[in-house]
């Protein structure tokens, strides 16, 4: 197969990246992957992918990092809902527009910014947010939604010098999960006899799914437009109860009443100030108590992308997990 052209990844050993990477392959893309360590990357070795180690936010290094590519695809970044605010804005947002530059310098013809569905303001189960507005509280106290929409927003004013489209994932389950990242929520209630379940809920959308977004974006995506890459809105009582199905193992559980979990977020966050680290923040706890529900119809009408339940995503990770001696 002819080469479609060279893409760029940041962050090559990440959860969505190694997805992409293998999605981007099949498609016919050779690929320039980003990483830290080469040895920490767990995809398959091909000739149509190269490696290059490096700090994706390094002026000097990016600058050669898009010399003969085509495309960029920036997943890396800060995730995670605790850390130092300034870094936040050095990595996820200076960063960003640097290599947006370093793109215009070297004639790069598309880049896809991978931001966040957090980046835009969620809805409900009757009426799912979409790409219209941006992002509402409690994600305005989180410093990565707030970085990764700042981020988005920022990006606009190259769109006229470099193509950008913006893809927003929501919450990824799947295989190649190896840190694990989001598949923590899986392992958090795989074989407890009781689970305490938050009174919130989430977008739940296949690791594969987004990745297949990535590469429509590619071709089919419009310049300076985002678009949401969600799969099933589901609260985390039926989550839980369908984890419990599919494992095969009984679960008991139990719904956390808002009030409780806003006092213990209360707590940590206090215990947070004396220099006792935990990510159960009062931030966290309100993002548990909201129904952070999306929609896709945009992707779906414009990428042509078809996105899978919530349970075939955890059926995969599960699989994975399985297979990686991780779960019995």
């Amino acid at each position: 197969m002819e080469s479609k052209g060279k893409v760029l990844v940041t962050g090559a050993n990440g959860f969505l990246a190694t997805n992409a990477i293998a999605a981007l392959q099949e498609a016919g893309y050779n690929v320039r992957g980003l990483l830290r360590k080469k040895s920490l990357y767990i995809g398959m070795e091909h000739p149509s992918i190269e490696l290059m180690e490096g700090d994706f936010t390094d002026a000097e290094f990016i600058s050669e990092a898009v010399r003969g590519c085509d495309f960029i695809v920036h997943i890396a970044a800060m995730t995670g809902q605790a850390g130092d605010p300034k870094e936040y804005m050095r990595v996820n947002v200076e960063a960003t527009e640097q290599l947006a530059q370093a793109g215009i310098a070297a004639g790069i013809r598309r880049m896809v910014y991978v931001s966040s569905a957090n980046a835009l303001a969620h809805g409900t189960m009757e009426k799912p947010g979409d790409e219209t507005r941006p992002t509402i509280a409690p994600f305005t106290e989180s410093m990565y939604a707030i970085s990764k929409a700042t981020a988005q927003k920022n990006l606009r004013k190259y769109a006229e010098r470099i193509e950008i489209v913006t893809v927003n994932p929501t919450f990824m389950l799947g295989p190649m999960d190896v840190k694990p990242s989001s598949g923590r929520i899986i392992l958090m209630g795989y074989g407890r006899k009781i689970m305490a379940a938050p009174p919130g809920g989430k977008n739940f959308v296949h690791v594969g799914d987004v990745s297949q977004g990535i590469v429509a974006a590619l071709t089919k995506g419009r310049n300076g437009e985002a678009y949401l890459l969600s799969g099933e809105n589901m609260d985390y009582m039926s989550f839980y109860r369908m984890l419990s199905r599919l494992s095969g193992k009984k679960m008991k559980i139990i719904r956390i009443p808002k009030p409780v979990l806003l006092a213990a977020g209360c707590v940590c966050s206090a215990l947070h100030k004396v220099g006792i680290r935990t990510e159960a923040t009062l931030t966290n706890m309100k993002l548990l108590s909201v129904g952070n529900y999306y929609s896709n119809a945009k992707a779906s009408r414009e990428l042509g992308i078809t996105f899978r339940t919530a349970e075939e995503a955890v059926k995969d990770a599960l699989q994975w997990f399985r297979a990686e001696g991780i779960i019995d």
